[in-house]
């Protein structure tokens, strides 16, 4: 199943508010991740297996070197207003003390890392609009795990973000070992990561 996107405009125009009441206000069966990229809603299905595998693989390295004061959540919502953007990171690491701020997201400035792990239906948001967001958020650290990259899966570590662009701290295809700088301080093994 691919992701279904659709564009409305808000009752009251094309505010942010608005755009995140559509958002808060779409109906899409349990399960589905609601995001907003670029302006637009979209809603995607459940992730398959594989993507499951990566992000569990990963969450549980995250665990081995983060401070006890953060967490790492799979299904919050971040906002980038500035870029109409209301993300669904597979992982985002950042303090606990971060979601009492808000009940619905929390901004995405407030996150140390995000990591995203691509389907074949959402991996373009994935490789352009969220790189984008995040960067312009100001997010220190972006892990894009692309399993359906063109000419075979990749990893990609973004950073440094300065004027809403990434430097692309390092990149290669599965099997290699990515370095995740401070506060991580984290050597990540792709070779048990599974391939399409």
């Amino acid at each position: 199943m691919s992701a279904l996107t659709f564009q409305q405009e808000p009752q009251t125009g094309d505010s942010w508010d608005a755009l995140v009441r559509l958002w808060e206000e779409t109906g899409a069966p349990e399960g589905c991740k609601v995001e907003i990229i670029e302006g637009i809603v979209t809603v995607a299905p459940t992730p398959a297996n594989m993507h499951n595998n990566i992000t569990e693989a990963v969450q549980r390295k995250l665990y081995g070197v983060i401070p006890d004061e953060w967490g790492v959540y799979q299904v919050q919502s971040v906002a980038v207003p500035s870029r109409k953007g209301m993300f669904i990171p597979d992982l985002l690491v950042m303090a606990r003390d971060v979601l009492s701020e808000s009940e619905q997201y929390v901004p995405a400035a407030a996150a140390e890392l995000v990591v995203e792990v691509t389907s074949p239906s959402n991996a373009s948001h994935d490789r352009i609009a969220k790189v984008a967001g995040y960067a312009q958020a100001g997010v220190p650290l972006y892990l894009l795990i692309d399993s359906f990259a063109p000419g075979g899966p990749t990893v990609t570590l973004y950073g440094e973000p300065c004027d809403g662009v990434y430097r692309m701290l390092q990149a290669g295809k599965f099997g290699e070992t990515f370095h995740l700088p401070a506060p991580f301080d984290l050597k990540l093994d792709t070779s048990p990561f599974p391939t399409p």
